[in-house]
C-alpha cells in the first residue's frame, strides 16, 4: 500500500520503458556534447589518430554514463522518481516491510543504469547488451509486482502514482 491507503499498483512494462527511453534521449544529448568535445581537443592536441578515433566516445560515454547510474540513485533517495518516472507518474517504492537504503539504490544503479557503462568499452559491450536485455525481460516475466533483477536486488517495486 502507498502512504494514502490506495493499493500500490505495479507500473506497466511500457510505462518504465518509456521513462527510460525519455531519459536516454537527454542523456544522448550530453553524451554528444561531450563526445564532440572530447574529439576536438583530442584532435587538437593530435592524439585522435594513436588511439584509431575511439577514444572520445570511451570518453564521453564512461562520464555521461556514471552521470545517470549517480542521477538514478540519487533521484530515487531524494524524491522515489527520476524525471522520466514523474512524466510517466509512476515511482519507486520499497518492498512491503523494508525500506531503501543508499546502498539499495546504488546496488539497483549499478545493475541498470550503470552496467550500461560496458556499452562504450569495445568487446565488452555485448555483455551489457544482454545484461540490459536481461533486466529488462525479468520486468516483462515476473508476476504479480513486475520486478526487474535491479529491483529485487535492492527490494524496490515501481509503482504507478495514485490518480
Amino acid at each position: 500500500m502507498v502512504a494514502s491507503g490506495v493499493p500500490a499498483v505495479p507500473a506497466d512494462w511500457w510505462e518504465r520503458l518509456a521513462a527510460r527511453s525519455i531519459e536516454t534521449l537527454v542523456i544522448g544529448v550530453f553524451y554528444y556534447i561531450l563526445f564532440i568535445a572530447a574529439w576536438g581537443l583530442l584532435r587538437t592536441v593530435g592524439l585522435l589518430d594513436s588511439f584509431e578515433g575511439r577514444l572520445p566516445g570511451l570518453f564521453a560515454w564512461l562520464v555521461v554514463g556514471s552521470g545517470y547510474a549517480a542521477y538514478d540513485c540519487l533521484a530515487h533517495y531524494r524524491r522515489g522518481r527520476t524525471f522520466g518516472k514523474v512524466i510517466m507518474k509512476i515511482r519507486l517504492v520499497a518492498v512491503p516491510g523494508r525500506s531503501l537504503t543508499r546502498g539499495d539504490l546504488a546496488k539497483r544503479a549499478l545493475l541498470y543504469p550503470g552496467a550500461m557503462l560496458l556499452v562504450g568499452i569495445p568487446g565488452v559491450n555485448l555483455l551489457a547488451g544482454i545484461l540490459a536485455f536481461a533486466v529488462g525481460l525479468s520486468i516483462l516475466i515476473d508476476r504479480p509486482f513486475q520486478q526487474g533483477f535491479h529491483d529485487r536486488v535492492a527490494g524496490s517495486r515501481v509503482i504507478k502514482e495514485p490518480r
